[in-house]
């Protein structure tokens, strides 16, 4: 059996082993209610709390700014309706390349009692303060800019794009779920108001994610219930899954600098082979600062889908695009917004590397779309467009 090359680590990443073992006794032996009060209980909340304090040194934050939640989809959609709730019938702004955990909820609050204005991304998939103040109004009250895009691994600069939100008087908001153990990140510097994590991003396990908050912000529950959480988000924690999700945020922290280099040098040489064996082939967003792991390609003359569908029967794991999209015929969103539509915009695949993968899986993948290549233009590939 051909040896699986995973290549897909934006999409979800392995649990790490020490997240497993410091998972696996609250899996087990401490299965007591957080809320309880009595011995057994407070030793379940012990840990959450100490994972809570690991969760917010990710980002620089104090712990009692950190809600825990089941994901990132969860925190992103706290922060959009929890802050919308106040200001019921006005306006939120949120950039044409969000991941749909952000357009989604946004638009479906625009078809009930609040605007939406959707802000403009350049060729390269950078949200500029120009495009920023346009979809600003006076009745503006929350902006979501994400910190690096899942599809392309564009970053944006968080810093410059919230102090023209706080100027304006409005919440700023950044979904940082692909960002956070890849890029150094800095709550209070950042300027954001709310902030989203998910724990299976870095290596962490899937269900548990985080929204990190200013302590003065008014946010109303999606979920109401025993109070857990601030009063912010109703019912028992998930003890295992945010134990994961601390260990995993303590590894990420101490390992980021190591993982951001092995995954840039494994770009620069995957990039550096399709500039010398398939120059046909666009690298997209290739002068834009980029996540170090991420990098999204449009190859000519074959369909993402199909593309992608060839790579696995070669054992290679890919995405055409976000992973909770992939399942959609419609060509990615974020291309569109950056002007990639027709053919271009579906012929892309995401390539996002990890801490497991090898120069020798970066190789592999480049010989088996040269092959590719090769087939589509002698028309021997079906699915070519």
């Amino acid at each position: 059996m051909t040896k699986l090359i995973y290549l897909d680590y934006n999409a979800t990443t392995p649990l790490e082993p020490r997240v497993w073992a410091a998972m696996a006794p609250f899996l087990r032996e401490h299965y007591a209610n957080p809320s309880s009060i009595h011995s057994p209980g407070r030793l379940t909340r012990t840990a959450v709390e100490q994972a809570r304090e690991q969760v917010a040194a990710l980002v620089n934050a104090h712990p009692s700014q950190v809600v825990f939640t089941s994901g990132g989809t969860e925190a992103n959609n706290l922060a959009l309706k929890g802050v919308m709730a106040n200001y019921r019938g006005q306006c939120l702004a949120v950039s044409a390349t969000e991941h749909a955990s952000v357009l989604e909820p946004a638009r479906a609050m625009a078809e009930q009692d609040w605007q939406l204005n959707i802000i403009r991304a350049d060729e390269l998939g950078r949200i500029s303060t120009a495009a920023l103040a346009d979809a600003l109004t006076p009745h503006t009250r929350l902006v979501s800019v994400m910190a690096a895009n899942n599809e392309t691994g564009v970053i944006q600069d968080i810093a410059v794009l919230s102090e023209l939100v706080r100027r304006a008087g409005a919440v700023f908001h950044t979904d940082a779920v692909q960002a956070a153990g890849k890029l150094s990140l800095d709550f209070p510097g950042c300027g954001a108001h709310l902030m989203s994590l998910s724990a299976h991003k870095i290596y962490g396990p899937k269900g548990a994610g985080a929204l990190i908050m200013d302590k003065g912000l008014e946010l109303q529950p999606l979920l109401h219930g025993g109070g857990q959480e601030q009063g912010l988000r109703g019912g028992t924690e998930n003890v295992a899954g945010i134990v994961g999700f601390g260990m995993a945020a303590e590894l990420a922290r101490s390992a980021r600098a190591e993982r951001a280099a092995h995954s840039l040098q494994l770009r620069q040489h995957f990039e550096r082979r399709l500039r010398q064996d398939l120059p046909e082939i666009m690298i997209v967003a290739e002068q834009a600062e980029r996540l170090a792991n991420t990098v999204m390609v449009l190859v000519p003359g074959i369909e993402g889908g199909t593309l992608l569908m060839q790579l696995d029967q070669a054992g290679i794991a890919v995405s055409s695009r976000s992973a909770c999209s992939a399942a959609s015929a419609e060509p990615s969103h974020v291309l569109a917004a950056m002007g990639l539509v027709g053919e271009a915009g579906r012929s892309a695949i995401r390539i996002s590397f990890g801490r497991d993968n090898t120069v020798a899986d970066v190789d592999a993948l480049a010989a088996v779309l040269s092959g590719l290549f090769k087939q589509t233009r002698a028309g021997s590939l079906t699915g070519w467009i």
